[in-house]
C-alpha cells in the first residue's frame, strides 16, 4: 500500500498553489505536512484524495495511475478542521453511515462501529446525539467514521485546531496509538512544530506552495536542508545573523567572533548566514564560549513560566524564549548570549552548510 506523487502540481486562475512534488508516502507510517497557514497542506491532501485534478503531473496508488478518478471509487476518509457529524443521527448510526452507504451487511457493521468505537473511547455514547457530547468526543466521532471505512488513506486537517488544550493533548497521544492499529497511510497537516515533533513518523515541510524537506521528523527538525525548512520547522521561526567567515575564525558581525569548529575547516571565506533558535538565546552566559549581542527589548509575553523576548539586534528582529517570568522594560538595552554549539550555518542562497553541533550529536 502505497501513495506516490509524481511532479504533481496545482494552478488556480493562473496563479501556483502546489509547485511540481514528489512525494512517496509508505503504508503505516504517520506523514505530518508542517506549514504556516497558506503554504500549501490542504491543495497538497485535496491532490492526494482526488477533490481536485492536478495541473501537471500524477497520482499512484498501489502502482496504478489514479489521477482523474472519482474520489468517491478510492480508500480515502478525510478529518476537517471543523468537525462534520450527522446532527440527527446517533454516534452509532454516524459512525456506521460510510458502511451503509456501501452496502455491508447489519454484522459486518455492528462488528466493525464497536470495534472503532472502543478504540477512539466512544462506547458508552453510541446512543447519544453528536450534540450531546463534548467537542473532542465530538471530533472522535469525525476520526471513528473516517477510521470504519478502513481506507488505506486518511487525510486529518488540522483535526484538533478547534478544541481547547487538554483535548489537544488527549488526542495527539491517542492518533498515533490509532494509525498503528489500523496500517493506514496517514497524512496530518499542522501549523505546529510542536504537534508534528508529538506525532512523530515523517514530516514534509511546506513553504509558499513547495515541498522543502520530507523525512523523519527528528531528521527534518535537527537537519533542515534550508532556511524556509529551518524557519517552518521552529515556533517562533529561527532567527538569523548575517556571519563572516575570515581565516580560523567566524565574525558575528561586530559582537564577537569564535575559533572555526574543526567541522567548518573546509569552508571557504565568505559571507554566511547563521541560524538559531529561540529557546536558545539565554539573558546570561552559560560558558566561557558563549557569544554576547547587544539588543534592545521591544516587548515581552509571558507565558505561564516562561517569557518571550522580542529583540531588536542593529535592525534585525529577533525573539528569544527564556525561562523563568522575566521583568523587563521595553526600550532597555539587553545583552543576550548564545552558545556556538547551538548554531547553524547556510550559504548566502540559503542551502545548509552545517548543522548545528547538539544536532549532530543527538
Amino acid at each position: 500500500m502505497t501513495l506516490v506523487l509524481k511532479g504533481v502540481s496545482k494552478t488556480v486562475g493562473g496563479e501556483v498553489h502546489i509547485h511540481p512534488t514528489d512525494l512517496t508516502l509508505e503504508k503505516g507510517t504517520m506523514n505530518v505536512l508542517l506549514g504556516p497557514t497558506l503554504s500549501g497542506k490542504t491543495s497538497l491532501m485535496r491532490l492526494m484524495a482526488g477533490l481536485d485534478v492536478p495541473a501537471t503531473g500524477s497520482v499512484h496508488w498501489n502502482g496504478e495511475d489514479v489521477t482523474g478518478m472519482r474520489v468517491q471509487d478510492r480508500k480515502v476518509a478525510m478529518v476537517y478542521q471543523q468537525f462534520i457529524n450527522y446532527p440527527s443521527m446517533t454516534v452509532y448510526d454516524n459512525i456506521a453511515s460510510p458502511m451503509k452507504l456501501v452496502g455491508k451487511s447489519k454484522s459486518e457493521i455492528d462488528s466493525a462501529v464497536r470495534e472503532t468505537a472502543e478504540l477512539m473511547q466512544l462506547s458508552p455514547m453510541l446512543d447519544r446525539k453528536p450534540l450531546e457530547l463534548s467537542g473532542g468526543q465530538q471530533q472522535r466521532c469525525a476520526l471513528a467514521r473516517a477510521l470504519v471505512k478502513n481506507a488505506g488513506l486518511v487525510l486529518l486537517d488540522e483535526p484538533l485546531a478547534n478544541l481547547d488544550y487538554k483535548l489537544r493533548e488527549e488526542l495527539r497521544e491517542e492518533i498515533p496509538k490509532i494509525f498503528e492499529r489500523s496500517g493506514s497511510i496517514f497524512v496530518y497537516a499542522t501549523t505546529e512544530p510542536e504537534e508534528a515533533l508529538l506525532l512523530g513518523g515523517n514530516t514534509a515541510t511546506l513553504w509558499e506552495g513547495r515541498v522543502t524537506q520530507f523525512g523523519p521528523t527528528p531528521s527534518v527538525y535537527r537537519r533542515p536542508v534550508d532556511t524556509a525548512t529551518a524557519r517552518v520547522f521552529s515556533d517562533p521561526p529561527m532567527n538569523f545573523l548575517e556571519i563572516t567567515k575570515q581565516g580560523g575564525k567566524l565574525r558575528f558581525g561586530k559582537d564577537a567572533a569564535v575559533a572555526l569548529p574543526d567541522a567548518l575547516s573546509s569552508l571557504d571565506d565568505g559571507t554566511y548566514t547563521a541560524g538559531f533558535r529561540p529557546n536558545h538565546l539565554e539573558l546570561s552566559a552559560r560558558g566561557p564560549d558563549a557569544i554576547a549581542f547587544d539588543t534592545i527589548l521591544n516587548v515581552t509575553e509571558i507565558t505561564g513560566s516562561e517569557t518571550f523576548v522580542h529583540l531588536d539586534h542593529h535592525g534585525a528582529r529577533w525573539v528569544g524564549l527564556v525561562h523563568g517570568v522575566q521583568t523587563l522594560q521595553p526600550g532597555q538595552s539587553l545583552d543576550v548570549f548564545l552558545d556556538p554549539s547551538r548554531i547553524y550555518i547556510f550559504a548566502p542562497d540559503g542551502t545548509l552548510v552545517s548543522a548545528a553541533q547538539y544536532a549532530e550529536a543527538a
